[in-house]
């Protein structure tokens, strides 16, 4: 019966993008099932690939090569993924290989010879919570629990416990029969709602899948998952394509964070991937954060999403009171707080609050001195080999360069040989509070040392953007340093990153009738700036989204970022068959000498066709082996 299997060949070329016929032999009649591993032959090699269909004919005119062998019995390959795939491989112009190679972990034989548990009595539903201090919050819930699809972008109040928050989401959706799965941008935030979860629903309810976890045990997680024995899955991005049974709902956390933009082609975004599946499989979608993405502001004002937030007067009761070292009250009691690193009212402020609690500092930038410029003529010190930057690794040591690490740097503009910091980093910035301090205990949290959590002993708690733990009780104050460079940064999402990083830290603040302060080195006037005085996620959302409408980036239009040799870009670019009312900006240099890039935007409605044009266009090149290889990027969050 069905003898001819329609197999999907691992093969990430753009042109051969598209299941094959192959004959199933009598002796694999039985195990050769849609969603199973596979071995063929193609093109006189042997690749394994998935059975994605079983037919009873085909439409090729000569005789079908059999398969060589199945690899595994279990069909690891579920129909929705299989659908989604093709889905996010059409959204994003890559191939359906290269999305099921971050869809499928790697088999592990041994693990798929264990038998899974059958799945747990799912727990009742939970009482509302933290969720009485948002509008609509109990409401959501009560949803989620009657099986309903409810779709929400979601922004907690100050203080909030966020993971407790999710828990009782994934908790409410497993007492009406159905999975979730939650993806969060790092392992903390992982491990935090994955207690949550403990907590409130007990053990056995739900699984960790993560990068960090080895390959045996990631497998065997995922294979729980496949067969039906967990229906509730935590993890960083690579678990937003889980194979959960009947799939829920999907929650994204703080989908401003750049880490859930997958570094490997097609290059996808955790909360569009998300996204497709909550649309093709009715399932519920929250989009959460402290902060608010102008795609999760387009999601609202479209109507597809309802925002859920606490009040006004919920947030100023439990938002810490914010001040900025750039206003004009300060400008007239201190004239130097334009220019200084750290103002005298930031220095008051941690002063007074070192004698109740911990004191969080967010440093910009890690090491020990970021960036470093002629003492002489101020000209940016690059290294004269390879023009990459100056920095200075610990206090005392010679400048060398970051990407040679040649020393003995001489300024090419003046001939001077001493150097200054522009741009002091997190270890310089505790080095110079713990002198400031004298007594008060230093801790730095960067990102290849993350601290999770310190005590509400008094404490200076220097950390980068990201890396903040978390101090029991609240921070009774924070110091958010560097704020003019965030703000300046280059790209177009400079603002929106600026705030949530600002909103995350203050975040971790006691309210402001507990004493919690925040003090932002910054100039008032900017937009973010005063969105983080008031609180006001939602409004600066708002306003991004007009001015990406003014722009034609982002989320109002679909981008398409073509990066590689010169010649390359220029070949792709003339193969293209763009629809009518696209534009072309470039291609200009970047990096690299002979690398350029080139970005095609189009209006929203036309991002399919964009993408399909570009990977038709891709198609051809490699069908013809023309020119080396093109990075294409739909939509990328670093455009700048």
């Amino acid at each position: 019966m069905s003898p001819v299997a329609q197999v999907l060949v691992d093969v990430p070329l753009p042109h051969l993008d598209r299941p094959f016929d192959y004959h199933v032999p009598a002796s694999m009649a039985d195990t050769a099932v849609p969603g199973v591993r596979v071995s063929v032959r193609f093109a006189g090699t042997l690749h394994d690939g998935y059975v994605i269909e079983r037919t009873d004919g085909t439409d090729h005119p000569g005789r079908l090569t059999r398969l060589r062998r199945v690899v595994s019995p279990e069909p690891v390959l579920a129909p929705e993924i299989i659908e989604l795939a093709r889905t996010v491989a059409d959204r994003y112009a890559g191939t359906v290989a290269d999305v099921l190679r971050l869809a499928v972990p790697p088999r592990h034989a041994k693990t798929e010879l264990g038998e899974s548990v059958a799945a747990p009595v799912p727990s009742p539903p939970p009482k509302p919570g933290g969720w009485l201090d948002h509008e609509d919050g109990a409401a959501l819930l009560t949803a989620l629990a009657g099986g309903r699809a409810p779709h929400a972008v979601w922004n907690p109040g100050p203080a909030a416990d966020w993971p407790d928050l999710l828990a009782r989401l994934v908790v409410a959706t497993s007492s009406g029969g159905r999975g979730s799965i939650v993806v969060l941008p790092d392992a903390r935030d992982v491990e935090r709602v994955d207690a949550a979860l403990l907590q409130a629903a007990g053990p056995g309810q739900h699984v960790v899948l993560a990068a960090e976890l080895g390959p045996s045990e990631r497998y065997r997680r995922w294979l729980a998952v496949r067969r039906g024995a967990v229906r509730a899955v935590v993890g960083t991005r690579s678990a937003m394509f889980a194979p959960v049974a009947d799939l829920g709902l999907v929650a994204i956390w703080d989908d401003g964070d750049d880490l859930h933009a997958e570094p490997r082609a097609p290059y996808v975004h955790a909360r569009e991937v998300l996204l497709l599946r909550a649309h093709q499989q009715g399932a519920a979608a929250v989009v959460g954060g402290f902060a608010r993405t102008a795609e999760a502001q387009q999601l609202v004002s479209s109507g597809w999403a309802r925002a859920v937030a606490p009040s006004r007067d919920r947030v100023r009761v439990t938002a810490p009171v914010v001040r900025v070292s750039g206003d004009d009250y300060e400008q007239v009691r201190d004239p130097a707080a334009r220019t200084a690193r750290i103002p005298s009212l930031a220095w008051r402020t941690a002063k007074d609050a070192l004698q109740h609690g911990p004191v969080l500092v967010q440093a910009a930038r890690t090491g020990y001195v970021a960036a470093l410029a002629c003492q002489r003529c101020r000209e940016a010190a690059r290294c004269t080999a390879c023009h990459g930057p100056m920095r200075v690794a610990q206090g005392g040591a010679e400048p060398e360069c970051a990407w040679c690490g040649k020393s003995g740097w001489v300024c090419p503009a003046c001939g001077g040989t001493g150097v200054r910091a522009t741009t002091p980093g997190v270890r310089r910035t505790a080095e110079e509070l713990g002198r400031a301090f004298p007594g008060v205990p230093v801790r730095v949290s960067r990102g290849d040392a993350v601290v999770s959590a310190v005590e509400a002993t008094p404490a200076l708690v220097v950390a980068t953007p990201g890396a903040e733990p978390v101090a029991k009780g609240g921070y009774a104050a924070a110091l958010l340093l560097d704020g003019q460079l965030m703000l300046a940064r280059p790209g177009l999402r400079a603002g929106e990153e600026a705030l949530r990083r600002w909103l995350m830290a203050s975040a971790l603040v006691r309210a402001g009738s507990d004493g919690g302060r925040v003090v932002l080195v910054a100039e008032s006037a900017a937009r973010p700036v005063q969105a983080l005085v008031r609180w006001d996620p939602a409004g600066h959302a708002e306003h991004e989204l007009e001015d990406r409408q003014l722009l034609r980036f982002p989320p109002v239009a679909r981008v398409a970022e073509l990066t590689g040799e010169a010649e390359d870009v220029a070949g792709l670019l003339r193969l293209v068959e763009l629809p009518s009312g696209a534009d072309v900006l470039g291609p200009v240099s970047v990096g690299a000498e002979a690398t350029e890039r080139a970005v095609i935007r189009v209006p929203r409605w036309l991002g399919l066709r964009m993408s399909s044009a570009l990977k038709a266009a891709q198609g051809v090149r490699s069908a013809k082996h023309a020119g080396g290889p093109v990075r294409v990027r739909i939509d990328p969050v670093d455009l700048g």
